[in-house]
């Protein structure tokens, strides 16, 4: 059973997680590298980051269990296990999400999904130098011509869904919902998002990728607000780069 209030140890110091905060174990494998933070709250225990574009699969199980390690946490005590589920690679959204369910149902911890976009935006909120007035437009990477965005209010509530769009369709459909209000664009599709808009008032996040602090994040808002803590399922923008070999018409085989 556990209790509202735990005591954990970090490099000799005496850390107790805040009442009714839950720990957590926060990953992310769907872009261009990985990331793992354990928290007690908004306390962060330890932290792993890999910033190879490739390798999520070998790498990412490994880095969990050196965060725990750090952490000196029991698995036991995990409450949630949260994880990116996409739009990024095929590969890394798959081992993120058999990562953080496999852990959950060892463990007896809820297991979370949450978008690449709400990791960047529920990021920000933490970071001083980024200036919170204005829209917010993330950008992530799709290692195509393309680019996977999605627009965020003030509040950084999303407004509408996310889409994969051709970079030059985005400034007239920016135009269209918000005129030349101020925005922020941020996600690692950002400095190519942003040299496509033209607009006179957009301030430019640099480093704001998805990771495994941004998911933190996102976790601890929606429980702080008592909103829905979704089940990691997987956000597909487009179909996979894989081809299905089919058989020849007209062989007769």
């Amino acid at each position: 059973m556990r209790t509202p209030d735990r005591t954990v140890i970090l490099k000799n110091h005496s850390m107790t997680a805040a009442s009714g905060e839950p720990t957590v174990l926060a990953l992310d494998s769907a872009g261009s590298g990985c990331s793992v933070v354990v928290a007690a709250g908004g306390n962060v225990l330890a932290a792993e980051v890999c910033t190879t574009a490739h390798g999520q699969a070998e790498r990412l199980l490994v880095m969990v269990d050196a965060a725990m390690r750090k952490s000196r946490l029991s698995p036991l005590e995990l409450d949630i296990i949260g994880t990116t589920v996409g739009p990024g690679s095929f590969t890394g959204i798959r081992v993120g999400l058999a990562a953080a369910r496999g852990i959950a149902f060892a463990t007896g911890a809820r297991s979370v999904g949450v978008t690449g976009f709400e990791a960047v935006a529920a990021g920000l909120a933490s970071r001083a130098d980024v200036q919170q007035s204005g829209f917010l437009l993330v950008a992530l990477e799709s290692r195509r011509e393309d680019l996977y965005v999605q627009l965020f209010d003030y509040a950084r509530r999303p407004l509408g869904k996310p889409t994969a769009t051709m970079p030059a369709a985005l400034a007239t459909a920016l135009s269209g919902l918000i005129g030349e209000a101020p925005l922020l664009v941020a996600g690692d599709a950002a400095q190519r998002a942003a040299s496509m808009l033209q607009r006179s008032d957009t301030i430019v996040v640099e480093e704001s990728g998805p990771e495994a602090t941004g998911v933190l994040r996102a976790v601890l808002r929606r429980t702080r607000e008592s909103e829905n803590l979704p089940k990691p399922l997987p956000l597909y923008l487009r179909p996979p780069d894989v081809t299905v070999p089919t058989a020849r018409q007209g062989t007769g085989r």
